[in-house]
């Protein structure tokens, strides 16, 4: 098998849950393949095209290495793609940056913190 429908392919491998959410995926706008907005589900993707899609909010890019006659086991799946999704930079921790950890100090606590700074 060369090539396979766009909505089939995100169902066997293991991207989207569901073979209609695949649709309303690629209804909604939200997969493009090779740079392009691929404007129907019924869409061939063949070995060596790049996937993208948002699906939820998430990015997710993969380059097609092959197809499924049918959705087979997750491992099978990895099979199907190369993941090129880049990497996310790490979120910075709380208290770094000028940001104070713990609960947000109340009016009687600043008149307190004013009183022991010397103020009035």
């Amino acid at each position: 098998m060369e090539a396979q429908r766009l909505d089939k392919w995100l169902w066997c491998a293991r991207l989207i849950k569901t073979r209609t959410g695949a649709v309303r995926l690629v209804e909604a706008g939200k997969v493009r393949i090779n740079g392009a907005r691929a404007q129907k589900p019924s869409r061939l993707v063949h070995p060596g095209d790049v996937v993208t899609a948002t699906p939820e909010g998430r990015l997710f890019v993969a380059r097609v290495l092959g197809t499924a006659e049918r959705r087979g086991p997750a491992s099978q799946a990895q099979t199907l793609y190369e993941d090129l999704t880049p990497e996310l930079p790490p979120k910075p921790e709380p208290g770094l940056n000028g940001h104070r950890k713990g609960p947000r100090p109340t009016k009687r606590d600043r008149r307190r913190i004013d009183l022991l700074r010397g103020g009035a």
